[in-house]
């Protein structure tokens, strides 16, 4: 293989157990080590641990390897080119036959051998809204439906369903309580970046799903409001009223609106009458 130092040592394998499966997804994690975004941890209690395949890896993993394929074939590298399509197509194979959950009719979470992880969680948003998408088409709008019905609030998406024994509705007390919460139930306004362009993806761009992608904003727009004055939050209650918490304006949070924007606003041209009109959109 040409120069490809990351794709390289994830098939070798590097620190913390991260490799290349035989299967062809990546496996990541060991006790008490937090890997993954969701990296909450006290003492030496790991919140989320998530060892194993999390969903959201093997999305990204599938992403790096088509777009490494794309760059050999530019650069008439066509033995890359082909082992890299060979690994691409490895991954996704193995990932639709092993993370599709029939009874909800969404993706694990997490799978470890024969452990499966139902946590509803938005991190299998992924696996539709990437460029490259992992799952299946025809799976499409059952995980968006899932994501939307049991994590989509006005200002983001939940990070673990309300139905989910460890959830936690409020970001409060002190630092022990606040990290136990902070990606069990609490909402991330960033991850509404990720579900519109899987919702868009699945749904289209006709007006009615423009609309409704608008309406997905309007909790942002009346939080430019309070908290941070024009800015926007790291984080919030996933308990209505959906209280904002954390940092007062958060890089990710503010980048993302943008970016849904701008991603959002590129699809008005076959829908002359959209309306993307207001504080975000700068209207």
């Amino acid at each position: 293989m040409g120069n490809t130092p990351k794709i390289d040592w994830h098939i070798k394998g590097t620190r913390y157990n991260i490799h290349t499966d035989t299967d062809g997804l990546i496996f990541a994690g060991q006790e008490g080590v937090q890997l993954t975004w969701m990296d909450a941890k006290v003492g030496d209690w790991v919140v989320t641990p998530r060892i194993g395949k999390p969903v959201e890896i093997q999305a990204l993993w599938y992403n790096a390897l088509c777009i490494m394929k794309d760059f050999a074939q530019q650069f008439g590298i066509n033995a890359d080119a082909q082992l890299f399509e060979q690994m691409a197509q490895k991954a996704k194979k193995s990932f639709n036959q092993s993370f599709w959950n029939e009874t909800q009719g969404g993706l694990y979470d997490v799978i470890n051998g024969d452990f499966k992880d139902n946590s509803i969680r938005p991190n299998q948003i992924f696996a539709v809204g990437l460029p490259h998408a992992i799952l299946d088409k025809e799976k499409f709008k059952k995980v968006v439906s899932l994501v939307e019905k049991e994590l989509l609030t006005p200002v983001g998406l939940r990070t673990l369903s309300k139905s989910h024994p460890d959830y936690k509705g409020i970001y409060q007390g002190p630092p022990s309580e606040r990290d136990g919460a902070y990606h069990q139930g609490t909402v991330w306004p960033w991850l509404l970046g990720p579900f519109i362009k899987a919702y868009l993806r699945t749904y289209g761009n006709n007006q009615s799903v423009l609309n409704r992608v608008q309406g997905m904003l309007g909790g942002l727009e009346e939080h430019l409001n309070d908290y941070g004055y024009g800015t926007i939050a790291e984080i919030f209650d996933g308990d209505y009223p959906h209280a904002p918490k954390g940092c007062i304006a958060q890089a990710w949070s503010v980048g993302q609106a943008l970016k849904i924007l701008n991603y959002s606003l590129n699809k008005v041209h076959d829908c002359p009458s959209a309306a993307f009109a207001g504080p975000l959109s700068g209207s």
